[in-house]
């Protein structure tokens, strides 16, 4: 079973704490639009894993926010959020901050 995704908003940083998968992220996807207004940087050092589908979600928030002219950066990108990364070869999409 999945820990619950957490998350601490403190304008322009919004920090995600847990594990973001299929079973998480749905209420974060829910209140996204609400979570994201004056966001700039999203931390995600406190995720504790991250699959696929929660990889989707970051690829999806970047390009909401870069619709709206707003540059997201992800920070806090761990050595196995970055594996998955590559192996989706999103590091253009998604890189390193």
């Amino acid at each position: 079973m999945s820990e619950a995704l957490r998350w601490e908003s403190q304008p322009p940083r919004l920090t995600l704490h847990g594990e973001l998968d299929r079973e998480t992220l749905v209420p974060f996807w829910d209140a996204r639009k609400k979570l994201m207004s004056g966001i700039t940087c999203l931390d995600v050092s406190g995720l504790e894993r991250v699959d696929s589908s929660g990889l989707a979600l970051l690829v999806h928030l970047r390009e909401e926010a870069s619709q709206q002219g707003v540059v997201l950066t992800v920070a806090g990108i761990t050595d196995r959020l970055n594996t998955l990364i590559a192996l989706y070869n999103l590091q253009d999409i998604i890189p390193a901050a």
